[in-house]
């Protein structure tokens, strides 16, 4: 079985669904997947320096006050200690996650791309670091077991940037209107951070009628 998964490195759903979809997998030892992380701005015109924190950033950019932001990051914490995630929201440094998913690429090709992927989220949500700045990128990338000289290589060519343009192509062109997104099989799609109960109940289908 094959799941693509839509997401960003800065998207608290994403890690979340994430961590739901492993969950689901627990339970369903004898399912032969493949995960493949596939890129996604939530911001393409993010800066990679802000002066705002994330509660400032996401009342900008809905157009509501600060306190209606720090409630929504206040839910969104409980949701992720469910999920067995200790977000830290107050450390968030806002930025833009192009660079990021140019690391994901990159470790797709040492078999390394989950192991990259969860590197980035726990250093945006958990520890504070600035997973737009491409030194913090490299000590990241080098802690997930990728060539430091290759990673910094990669983000100061760009080496990767059509792919990133391209998994977020193929996305719209799937109609993708938010992620995370889970494409199972290039056939079935699920939406958003799902409960683990209804990932556990649409594996067990996807797996049941390929067999028959």
């Amino acid at each position: 079985m094959k799941i693509e998964v839509w997401s960003d490195v800065v998207c608290p759903f994403c890690y979340i669904g994430k961590r739901h979809l492993e969950k689901a997998l627990e339970q369903l030892p004898d399912l032969d997947v493949e995960i493949i992380w596939k890129s996604f701005e939530l911001d393409p015109n993010a800066p990679i320096n802000s002066d705002l924190d994330i509660y400032d950033t996401l009342a900008k950019k809905y157009v509501r006050d600060r306190e209606w932001a720090q409630q929504m990051n206040a839910n969104m914490v409980k949701m992720a200690s469910s999920a067995g995630l200790d977000f830290n929201m107050d450390e968030v440094k806002p930025t833009n996650s192009f660079n990021a998913h140019q690391l994901i690429h990159l470790a797709k090709e040492h078999d390394k791309q989950d192991e990259m992927k969860e590197a980035l989220l726990s250093a945006y949500f958990i520890e504070g670091k600035h997973v737009g700045d491409i030194d913090t990128l490299v000590e990241i990338a080098s802690d997930a077991g990728l060539d430091r000289n290759r990673a910094k290589q990669v983000l100061e060519n760009n080496t990767y940037s059509n792919q990133v343009v391209t998994d977020v192509e193929e996305a719209h062109r799937i109609g993708v209107q938010g992620v995370p997104f889970f494409y199972i099989n290039e056939k079935y799609g699920l939406s958003g951070a799902q409960p683990v109960e209804v990932f556990v109940e649409a594996l067990k289908k996807i797996s049941e009628e390929k067999v028959t």
